[in-house]
């Protein structure tokens, strides 16, 4: 290829000195390129005489080629550097069962908008597997509930949640502008099975306890809509950031008072040098589509809005 270029730049000057000149080296190693390029080829690519140099019908022929084939080399060359840069390829990731559809379409039109190139495989992998994969090779970056052992990944910026609660809307907490925890003292509890995410599901079970809250009885609910499901027919209350509730006329979101449950979640991925040179992207990505979607707190039915200065439902950290 270098030799391809030396050549293509005689070619446009027609002039063995100018040439050299224009390619920033002396004369005689230039032209001792093209004899090597021309015993390689076995034909010669210029005609030389004292009234000047000119192109052989060979050296015509092979012209159009090069051209195409410098082209090529430099498509070859942007398409490395922007795989290396993450722009390209498949992303394999994976996010919480309990994802919203209108996170996850967020999500993916934010990807689409940074990097067209890049095609995000989304997987639904609880927490623990997320580890798992992660460490296996299985997956390139997840987005996962804390706290979880991260000893082997890095992590992105951490979005906070503040939970509310989620009751039926004919239960006499629903008249408040905000629920204490131990005021669920009495009701079960719908919950996501503990394999999803066991240190958060234990982090739940210990806050309740400690706010005087102990449910009778512990359900489990994978999918979002089989939650609001049980809520509705009175076989407990739920934990919730918001937007989940309100698809669900029968049912009312409250805030919790003092706000003691906060839900961390962050991308992970793998420490080594061979993590995806798109994952730190995506983590970033993903911190600013749960942001924005959870910057509105669902307050309604005549429910009184907190002040001016109240605390925002959710916070930034980079680490």
């Amino acid at each position: 290829m270098r030799h391809l270029r030396l050549f293509v730049t005689v070619a446009d000057e027609l002039h063995f000195s100018r040439a050299a000149e224009r390619l920033g080296m002396a004369q005689p190693p230039l032209s001792q390129a093209i004899r090597r390029l021309e015993r390689e080829l076995g034909a010669e690519l210029f005609d030389r005489s004292q009234r000047g140099v000119r192109l052989s019908a060979a050296g015509a022929v092979l012209l159009d080629e090069a051209h195409e084939l410098l082209a090529r080399e430099q498509r070859l060359r942007t398409l490395a550097h922007r795989a290396a840069d993450g722009d390209l390829g498949t992303l394999r990731t994976g996010v919480p069962p309990d994802t919203t559809a209108a996170v996850l379409s967020a999500l993916l039109a934010s990807c689409a908008h940074h990097a067209p190139g890049l095609s995000v495989d989304l997987q639904e992998v609880t927490t623990e597997e997320q580890v798992r994969l992660l460490s296996s090779g299985g997956l390139d970056v997840g987005l996962m509930h804390h706290p979880v052992d991260t000893t082997e990944l890095r992590l992105g910026p951490e979005i906070s949640l503040d939970l509310g609660v989620v009751l039926p809307r004919t239960s006499p907490l629903a008249r408040l502008p905000e629920v204490a925890l131990g005021e669920l003292s009495g009701h079960d509890l719908v919950l996501f099975p503990r394999a999803h995410a066991p240190g958060w599901y234990d982090r739940i079970l210990d806050v309740c306890r400690a706010e005087g809250f102990v449910p009778g009885r512990v359900r489990h609910a994978s999918n979002p809509e089989f939650l609001l499901a049980l809520v509705t027919a009175g076989h407990g209350v739920a934990f919730d950031q918001g937007p989940v509730a309100r698809k669900e006329p029968r049912v009312a979101w409250r805030p919790l008072a003092g706000r003691p449950l906060t839900l961390r979640i962050s991308g992970a991925w793998p420490s080594g040098r061979g993590a995806h040179p798109a994952a730190r992207r995506f983590a970033e990505i993903a911190a600013d589509v749960l942001a924005r979607d959870h910057t509105a707190t669902p307050w309604r039915d005549g429910v009184p809005r907190p002040p001016d200065d109240s605390p925002r439902p959710w916070s930034v950290v980079y680490g």
